[in-house]
């Protein structure tokens, strides 16, 4: 199984946090079979999270996307989505502090927003998102 994950910028702009995210990957067993670093445009950021649009966080959302490089990396293994999820653990940083004190984003997401990470969340997410960033290059 395949999975599509994001290191958001302020994390690729941390060095220790890139290290520690990497070596948790490989801790993990999930094999990294693509990885690219992008700059996304304003128009990509919006298009990518535009199941957001009327949600209070997307502006700001947009905005950490687009303030410099992410790192996108397309991750496989037995249930690679779950397994990436549990590597990042919930969303809302503050519930992961209390929750999940190991993963990622309790380690070194800011806000809920600036979460350190994104990760497909379905089989289907994973097609359109694997699509939109690597288009047929790894088919």
């Amino acid at each position: 199984m395949i999975t599509l994950a994001i290191v958001k910028p302020h994390c690729l702009k941390n060095p220790i946090a890139y290290q520690t995210i990497q070596q948790m990957l490989i801790e993990s067993g999930l094999k990294v079979v693509a990885r690219k670093r992008i700059n996304l445009s304003r128009d990509e950021a919006e298009k990518f999270y535009e199941e957001h649009r009327n949600k209070f966080f997307f502006r700001r959302l947009v905005s950490l996307m687009t303030s410099g490089p992410s790192e996108v990396v397309l991750l496989s293994g037995n249930d690679a989505i779950q397994q990436w999820r549990n590597l990042m653990g919930p969303t809302k940083v503050l519930k992961s502090v209390y929750s999940h004190p190991a993963c990622i984003r309790s380690r070194f997401g800011l806000t809920d927003t600036r979460n350190a990470t994104h990760g497909s969340d379905s089989e289907q997410s994973v097609m359109i998102e694997r699509q939109f960033f690597f288009g047929d290059a790894t088919q």
